[in-house]
C-alpha cells in the first residue's frame, strides 16, 4: 500500500499520513509533483499512460506523481521521473517552477484528487530512443511542437490530463520562456 502525507489547505503537513486510495476516495490534501521536460528545439514531451492506470487511463499527461509519506519534493520528482522515463537526473539539472494547488474530481472513477502540485522544469537534449519507459506506467512518449502544445490546452483536449487546469494560460508563458 501507498502512504502520502496529509496537508491542510494551504500545504501544512498535519503529521498524519493516509493510504493512496483513500485520500482519492475522501478528497484529502496531499502533495505531488510534476515535470515539464522540454527538448533543444523547444518541443514538450508528452506521455501517454498505460490502460491500467486507474486515473485517466491512456491519456496524454508530463512526468508526474505522488510525494511518499516522509518523502522529500526533491526526491519524489527524481524518482517519478526515473520510475516513469527511466532516466537519471540531479535535482541541480531541475528549475523549480511553481507549487500550484489543484482541485480535481474525476466522477468516472470516483477521484477526488486534491493537491499541492510542485512543478519542476528540464531542458534536455535528449532523443525519444534515450528514454526507457515502464510499460506498467506509459504506453508511448513523444515530443510536440509547442504550437501544438499551446492548440491542444487551447481546445481542451479530453485526450490529455492537464488541459483544463485552471494554472495552463500560465504554464504556457513560463514554458514559452524556456523556449
Amino acid at each position: 500500500m501507498e502512504y502520502l502525507d496529509v496537508v491542510d489547505e494551504n500545504n501544512n503537513l498535519t503529521g498524519k499520513t493516509e493510504e493512496r486510495n483513500i485520500i482519492h476516495e475522501k478528497g484529502i490534501w496531499h502533495r505531488e509533483v510534476a515535470v515539464w521536460i522540454m527538448n533543444e528545439q523547444g518541443e514538450i514531451l508528452l506521455q501517454k499512460r498505460a490502460s491500467t492506470k486507474r486515473q485517466e487511463p491512456n491519456k496524454w499527461a508530463i512526468c508526474a506523481g505522488h510525494i511518499d509519506a516522509g518523502e522529500t519534493v526533491e526526491n519524489a520528482i527524481l524518482r517519478e521521473m526515473e520510475e516513469e522515463l527511466g532516466i537519471k537526473v540531479s535535482i541541480e539539472e531541475l528549475e523549480f517552477l511553481k507549487t500550484y494547488k489543484k482541485q480535481n474530481d474525476i466522477p468516472s472513477n470516483n477521484i477526488k484528487n486534491y493537491n499541492f502540485q510542485y512543478m519542476y522544469f528540464l531542458k534536455t537534449n535528449w532523443k525519444i530512443e534515450d528514454y526507457k519507459m515502464r510499460l506498467e506506467e506509459l504506453s508511448e512518449i513523444k515530443y510536440i511542437p509547442f504550437a501544438e502544445f499551446e492548440d491542444i490546452v487551447k481546445n481542451k483536449d479530453e485526450n490529455v490530463t492537464f488541459t483544463k487546469q485552471e494554472y495552463m494560460p500560465e504554464m504556457i508563458e513560463i514554458l514559452r520562456k524556456k523556449i
